[in-house]
C-alpha cells in the first residue's frame, strides 16, 4: 500500500505543480521564456488529446510518465523562488475550492494541428520518394 500512496502523492503534486504553471504564465514578474514553456507545457497536461496516444503499446504513456514530469520541471526551475512560492499557493488554493483540473481547448487543437502537419510532411515525403505526380 506505501507504493500506491506514494504514487497518489506524486501525482497530486504533478496535478498542483502543473497548475502553478498555469498561475505563473499571468503572474506579472515571471520571465518570457519561463512562461513560454510553461504555457506549452499546460496547454499539453490540460489537453484531452495526447501528442502519443495512449493506446499504442508502451510509447503511448511514456508522454505521460517521462515528457510532462520533465517538462513541468524544467519549466518550474526557470521561475523566479517568489513567483513559484505565490503561484504554488494559489495552485493549491484553486485544488482545494474546485478540486478538478481545468480542460485547454488550444491545447486539444494544438495537438490536432501537430498531429496534421506530421500526417502531411509523411504524405509529401512519401509522394517525392514515390516519384508520384504530375
Amino acid at each position: 500500500m506505501q507504493l500506491l500512496d506514494t504514487l497518489k502523492a506524486w501525482a497530486r503534486r504533478l496535478k498542483r505543480d502543473a497548475m502553478t504553471l498555469w498561475f505563473a504564465a499571468r503572474h506579472p514578474d515571471t520571465p518570457w521564456h519561463a512562461k513560454a514553456l510553461g504555457v506549452l507545457v499546460v496547454a499539453y497536461a490540460l489537453s484531452p488529446i495526447d501528442l502519443i496516444p495512449d493506446f499504442i503499446p508502451v510509447l503511448g504513456f511514456v508522454d505521460d510518465v517521462l515528457l510532462l514530469p520533465g517538462l513541468i520541471w524544467l519549466a518550474l526551475r526557470l521561475l523566479p523562488p517568489p513567483v513559484l512560492a505565490a503561484c504554488r499557493a494559489q495552485a493549491e488554493a484553486w485544488m482545494h475550492t474546485t478540486g478538478r483540473k481545468p480542460r485547454s481547448t488550444t491545447g486539444a487543437v494544438a495537438i490536432v494541428l501537430l498531429w496534421l502537419a506530421a500526417a502531411v510532411a509523411a504524405w509529401l515525403w512519401w509522394r517525392a520518394r514515390t516519384g508520384g505526380g504530375a
